[in-house]
């Protein structure tokens, strides 16, 4: 280890026990969270750790993931910076405490560490959660920002970018991981530690908080998303809608592997999927097949626009997801008509190899190339 290591915390982790570290060191006021495989080891690593005792964060254990993300609720209604984190099943009881902190406009950030379904389905890991996390189970016109790592360093990364963006936009900002991100073990740069806000600070920069007149000497705050005027509701929404588009204005973010002006074919991937993906880029590439990789590091605000445009160049796109076809609908819609769009993807559990993307792509090419087009997309 060289020198300029020494001076930085550089430790092997999890993907979950990275993400209580990162909240430690980021300034997180609280946590609040049940056990569910494969995501308890967050809540386990905050019992070890203790923070409670060292920066005053409070780590709660909740009787149930409806407690959960109602007291996030409460907790985001205060100014105060806390997460929570669940798997599949568990986020989809948070749905309804999910919308209400939408319709509020409150802070919140919660980590969803997808494994296989529906229903209880399985322990193994799956990104079948996508259409949960990125259109949402709860009611009424909202939107949360959906960040989507592919490592444990960007796990780390996503904990403190989260914080940033959900009191930036005051919107619940869900990142979206899997089974196999929260599992494996890499190597991770660990943030230096931020002292959490104090009160003055936070009645300074969240004005709108339901924390009482205090040192602020204004009146008191009132948060409710009770409204019984459909033209205050409508007002309501469109100023929400207004928020959103800003947010798709100045949000997206995504990673391009290997594409530039010759390339004819494209892969998309997000998390697992696209560290798996790049390996299958890598052997294409090697066989001399002109294909790159687009990584959506933000599932929304998706990036519809630099999808459309390579799709006016490229001869096909193919979708590589664990689950039996989510992502790949808005894929379809972002290239406007200009590619067909192909799925490779296992579910259930099974994790896709490098070797069936590739075959996947093999598949696919041949089609394109023989304008074998199937009727709709193929799924796998």
């Amino acid at each position: 280890m060289d020198n300029e290591q020494k001076d930085k915390d550089i430790v092997l982790l999890k993907g979950n026990e990275v993400i209580a570290k990162a909240a430690i060191r980021y300034g997180y006021d609280g946590f609040f969270g049940y056990p569910i495989t494969p995501q308890s080891e967050v809540l386990e690593t905050l019992a070890v750790d203790k923070p409670w005792e060292t920066t005053g964060m409070v780590v709660l254990q909740a009787e149930s993931e409806l407690a959960s993300i109602n007291m996030l609720y409460g907790a985001g209604c205060t100014g105060k910076l806390v997460f929570t984190s669940s798997s599949s099943p568990g986020i989809a009881l948070m749905q309804e405490g999910i919308s209400y902190m939408a319709g509020n406009e409150l802070p919140g950030v919660i980590v969803s560490v997808g494994r296989g379904g529906p229903g209880l389905g399985t322990i193994q890991p799956g990104q079948a959660d996508y259409y949960q996390a990125v259109y949402g189970g709860g009611n009424g016109d909202y939107n949360t920002i959906v960040l989507a790592p592919n490592s444990v360093q960007e796990m780390c990364d996503c904990m403190g970018k989260a914080a940033e963006l959900t009191f930036k936009w005051r919107m619940p900002v869900i990142i979206l991981s899997d089974g196999v991100l929260g599992q494996m073990m890499e190597k991770v740069e660990l943030p230096p530690y931020r002292p959490r806000r104090t009160d003055e600070e936070i009645a300074k920069q969240c004005p709108w908080a339901t924390n009482g007149i205090g040192l602020k000497n204004r009146k008191y705050n009132f948060m409710s998303t009770l409204e019984f005027d459909p033209a205050v509701m409508e007002a309501r929404n469109q100023k929400m809608a207004a928020k959103y588009r800003q947010v798709e204005a100045e949000e997206v973010d995504y990673e391009l592997y290997k594409v530039d002006d010759d390339t004819e074919y494209l892969i998309v991937a997000y998390g697992i999927s696209s560290r798996i993906s790049m390996k299958a880029v890598d052997l294409l590439r090697e066989t001399g097949v002109k294909v790159g990789m687009l990584r959506p590091k933000t599932l929304w605000p998706f990036p519809n626009k630099i999808i459309s445009q390579l799709s006016e160049r490229i001869k096909s796109i193919l979708c590589v997801e664990q689950c039996e076809g989510q992502m790949i609908n808005d894929v379809r819609l972002a290239t406007e008509g200009q590619a067909t769009v192909f799925h490779s993807g296992r579910s259930g559990g099974i994790v896709s190899s490098p070797m069936e993307v590739v075959e996947d792509f093999k598949r696919m090419a041949s089609e394109r190339e023989n304008n074998n087009w199937p009727k709709g997309y193929w799924i796998k």
